[in-house]
């Protein structure tokens, strides 16, 4: 495990028990999305990472501990757990698989369909463009 994942939330705040399969299921919807957003065009991946690890902190410690540990999507997690950082390369991605579902959405939808999705996107991009890329330096 990395780092023993001082990041996850063992003593933090906790979902009543009842809520805790709503948080699963969301948290799985998210990484759903998240994973399929980082293959698919318009579908921006790191935002549903982020929003899951979020869910799984309220729902189930084991699944965010997963999350948190997966060689290839906990660093983005902990990235931004730790420094609120979003790295340069998960934003180039995000932005060109936005940019080619926006021009695919232009060329085959209809025309408020495809605005909706390109403001949709517009929002995120803005939204990552803010986001550090680095650590910061001590």
């Amino acid at each position: 495990m990395r780092d023993s994942l001082p990041e996850t939330l063992p003593n933090g705040p906790r979902a009543a028990a009842w809520l805790r399969p709503l948080w699963l299921a969301a948290g799985a919807a998210c990484l759903l999305l998240g994973v399929a957003g980082l293959v698919l065009p318009l579908l921006p991946g790191v935002p549903f990472l982020l929003l899951a690890a979020f869910c799984f902190s309220r729902g189930s410690p084991r699944w965010e501990a997963w999350l948190v540990a997966h060689p290839k999507l906990g660093p983005v997690v902990l990235d931004w757990r730790r420094h609120r950082v979003i790295p340069r390369r998960a934003k180039l991605l995000a932005w060109t698989m936005m940019a080619l579902g926006c021009a695919l959405a232009a060329w085959r939808a209809p025309w408020w369909a495809a605005s909706l999705a390109a403001l949709t996107c517009l929002c995120v991009a803005l939204w990552m463009a803010r986001q550090a890329e680095h650590a910061p330096t001590p």
